[in-house]
Formats: structure tokens, C-alpha cells, sequence
């Protein structure tokens, strides 16, 4: 698992990810993670502790701040933020903000239908839209509209036998312990820098961070929320019992055993990179930072935006569009 041929194949045109390799998978559940490491990219500022909201102006109107001395920070894609008795909000796009910069997003999109005050600072937290918004968020980029994601949201919830309303609250705050479990079953490794995420066998979103503090601080946000939904959905049914037990009579039988699984699991997931769609994908360039260039990438199966320089990738976060979307475009 150390080949970048399923990386390339991934990130497509002339951006590269020389470099990056592929490490040991982990799983959890109907959620499995690939991690990557690579070469760090220096004067990026990590998303949490750089990166503020400083208030909500109106519905819809969310105004971050790069608070650090120095550096661009990467408005990370599709990032929302939640408080107590506030209107929560997300964001339809990725963004530069230089040292000091604040940026008002005027094309937010409320997550909760119906909950009054605005969002200030004090005691946030933040989040990735779970992966089944992902592509509504980005096809909404630039209209303005705080309702906007209202109605997926409450579909969302449906399908998931929660009332049919626009609260996103009911899956990110209601069920977070049981997302967060994600966190604590996969392992965020030394020098990690990115990862590629599948659930239940199919390719579910691949995400580069410009270097391995910047993705530690991501990591909450993707694992529990932007890809521990719809893992948390697809969990194997409880009463199917517990995985049967090793054959085994003495220690080294069962290491065999063990390797034997492991390798069976490997090459499990070898075939599920192979499988990854492919196609053409097009590229639109949406704003420039010195040598940085922020892009949107759409296809027929894959969807996201990526920060390059020059033929680098510095920044990628790519998801797998649902069959029914990619045909409706």
C-alpha cells in the first residue's frame, strides 16, 4: 500500500503528488481509512487554531478572521460551525485568507432550521458536512440563501429515521458520542498528512492537508462527520454476532492467522482503489494567493476543490459524487 498509482489516478490533469505514499489501512466498522504521508508545504496556517469565526453578520453571512502573524490560511472545504443556542452554519467553499484577513462568505448555508441567535466565538467547535451533502454544498457555492441546504438536510435526516426537518444538529450534536467513537478506533499517525476514506468497500473521499498539523487539526472534523455519518450508518448489523475466532492451537498458528487476515484485508482494499471510478474531470480555477491556485474539480464520479502551485498539490479535499447527482448534472 505504498504505490501512489491509485493517488495519481485520483488527483487528476497535471497535478501531482510526487512524494505522498499510501500507509497501512485501519478499520472501524463499515469506515476504513488509508493514511498518507508526504512532503510538508511550510506557511500554511492550520485551520483551528489560526483560523476564527468572528460572527455571523446574518442568516447565510458567516465572517472568518486569520488570526496568525503570518502565513495564508485555507479556509478548509465545506467546514461548518456549531454552539449552543446559535444558529449553526457551513461553509459552500474553500477560501485564502491572508495574516489578519477577515473574509465575510456571503453564500453560507444555515444547518439549522430553526434555532435563534447568531454565532459568536466563544466555546465553537467545527465540523465537515457529512460526505451525502458534500455535492449539493459545492454545486451551491456563490448563490446566496441561508435555506438552501434545508431540504437535504431534512432528507438526510429521513433516511436516517430522524424527524424530517432541516437540523443538522439532530445527527452532529445528538449523535456525537457515537460518531466521536471514529476518532478513538482509528489512530492519526506521526507525520500523516492526509487520508484516503471508504465506507462499506467504496471510495468515500480522499483529503490532503498541506502538512501534518494542519491535518491533525482537520482530523476530528473528517472522521467523525465528514465521512463518520455515513459509516456510522452502514455499521454491520449488531445482531449478526461477533467476527468468529481464529483457528488456532498454539502462538504461531495464530500469527499465521493473523498475517493471513491481514493480507487477505490488504489486498481487499487494493481491489476497492482499483475500483474507484475514473473519467474526465474538469478543472475551473476560482481565486489565486501569490503562487496558490484554488480550483474546483467536477466529474461524472468525484467532486471537490484543491489548492496547487505550479503542478503541486498542496491542499485536496475530493469526494465521491452518489450515482443519482452525477446523472442529474
Amino acid at each position: 500500500m505504498r504505490e501512489t498509482t491509485a493517488l495519481e489516478t485520483l488527483v487528476p490533469g497535471p497535478l501531482s503528488l510526487a512524494g505522498h505514499r499510501l500507509g497501512t489501512p485501519q478499520s472501524a466498522g463499515a469506515l476504513t481509512m488509508v493514511p498518507i504521508s508526504g512532503p510538508a508545504y511550510p506557511g500554511i496556517v492550520p485551520p483551528r487554531t489560526g483560523l476564527k469565526l468572528s460572527r455571523v453578520v446574518g442568516y447565510g453571512q458567516v465572517e472568518l478572521r486569520n488570526g496568525a502573524p503570518e502565513g495564508v490560511a485555507i479556509v478548509p472545504l465545506h467546514i461548518g460551525y456549531v454552539q449552543d443556542a446559535a444558529q449553526n452554519h457551513a461553509l459552500c467553499r474553500s477560501a485564502f485568507l491572508a495574516a489578519g484577513q477577515s473574509l465575510l462568505f456571503d453564500d453560507a448555508c444555515c444547518v439549522q432550521e430553526s434555532q435563534g441567535g447568531y454565532l459568536t466565538e466563544r466555546d465553537q467547535w467545527f465540523f465537515v458536512l457529512p460526505a451525502e451533502l458534500r455535492d449539493r454544498a459545492l454545486e451551491l457555492r456563490g448563490v446566496q440563501g441561508y435555506s438552501k441546504l434545508w431540504r437535504d438536510i431534512a432528507d438526510l435526516n429521513a433516511r436516517y429515521g430522524l424527524p424530517r426537518r432541516g437540523h443538522l444538529e439532530q445527527i452532529l450534536s445528538r449523535k456525537r458520542p457515537v460518531l466521536t467513537q471514529f476518532q478513538s478506533r482509528l489512530e492519526l499517525l506521526p507525520g500523516q498528512l492526509g487520508a484516503l476514506f471508504f465506507v462499506g468497500g467504496r471510495f468515500a473521499g480522499l483529503e490532503i492537508a498541506p502538512d501534518p498539523r494542519y491535518f491533525a487539526e482537520m482530523w476530528t472534523a473528517l472522521v467523525c462527520f465528514a465521512y463518520g455519518v455515513a459509516a456510522w450508518h452502514a455499521e454491520p448489523d449488531a445482531a449478526a454476532g461477533p467476527a468468529e475466532p481464529y483457528e488456532a492451537d498454539s502462538l504461531p498458528e495464530l500469527r499465521a492467522a493473523l498475517d493471513l487476515d491481514r493480507a487477505e484485508r490488504l489486498a481487499a482494499i487494493a481491489g476497492w482503489l482499483a475500483d474507484v471510478p475514473t473519467g474526465p474531470v474538469e478543472a475551473v480555477e476560482e481565486e489565486r494567493y501569490l503562487s496558490l491556485r484554488l480550483s474546483t474539480l467536477t466529474g461524472p464520479h468525484l467532486a471537490g476543490q484543491v489548492v496547487s502551485d505550479g503542478d503541486r498539490a498542496v491542499y485536496a479535499s475530493l469526494f465521491a459524487r452518489t450515482p443519482a447527482v452525477a446523472a442529474a448534472r
